[in-house]
């Protein structure tokens, strides 16, 4: 997914950060909310942001300009909103670009737009329409997979638009089938372990869990 330095005409690049930026600004004011009126909930956006550096920096080989990871976005979306996914995202792909190749400055608002704001926000829908009518486990599972894949949708389109050869939906077609051989099984693994942490975390954390609204008073003592 990390579409790598220098690939985007310079007039895209522009784009995707003027797009980015207005989340990223209310997402870092989320987290100084968080952060004031929930203390306790830091070690869990600690965790959050370490689940996403850690699951998007497996990469493989895949589409010319970008490859084909995990995201790892779907906990934080799931925890704490779309917004403050995308801050988390913003370091950890400033960290993979500089220190890991992986990514690169000029396409740092493509990259954060995908993984940091269109997936989570994806993820965090997704897990908000099911949470009542499925189990805790599936919602979450349905959440990080479908926020995996809608990242990969995401820089689809961003390919496409940047290099529409011979015209934009055939490369968004081209883009997508390309991505989907390895970002299917990815999106289900990815799914699984969420789920996995997920519940860890409410079993150690519940009482965090419920403050931050992920789950009920009732569900806790179910």
């Amino acid at each position: 997914m990390h579409i790598m330095e220098g690939f985007l005409p310079w007039q895209w690049c522009l784009l995707w950060y003027l797009l980015s930026a207005p989340v990223i600004v209310y997402g870092l004011i989320r987290i100084i909310r968080i952060a004031d009126e929930k203390p306790e909930a830091k070690p869990l956006l600690a965790v959050s942001g370490a689940f996403m550096f850690v699951l998007s920096s497996l990469k493989l080989p895949s589409v010319t300009g970008s490859c084909s990871h995990p995201t790892g976005n779907g906990l934080g979306a799931v925890l704490f909103g779309p917004a403050v996914t995308s801050v988390m995202a913003l370091i950890v792909l400033i960290f993979q670009a500089i220190l890991l190749a992986h990514g690169g400055l000029t396409t740092l608002g493509a990259n954060v737009f995908s993984m940091g704001i269109v997936g989570p926000f994806c993820a965090w829908g997704i897990y908000r329409l099911t949470r009542s009518s499925l189990s805790t486990s599936v919602s979450v599972f349905l959440a990080a997979f479908l926020g995996d894949l809608m990242t990969y949708v995401t820089t689809s389109v961003q390919l496409a638009l940047a290099f529409p050869i011979p015209g934009f939906s055939e490369a968004l077609m081209k883009f997508m089938i390309i991505f989907a051989y390895t970002q299917l099984p990815l999106a289900v693994a990815e799914g699984l372990l969420t789920v996995v942490i997920f519940e860890n975390i409410l079993k150690l954390k519940p009482d965090i869990m419920e403050k931050l609204q992920i789950i009920s008073k009732k569900a806790t003592e179910a």
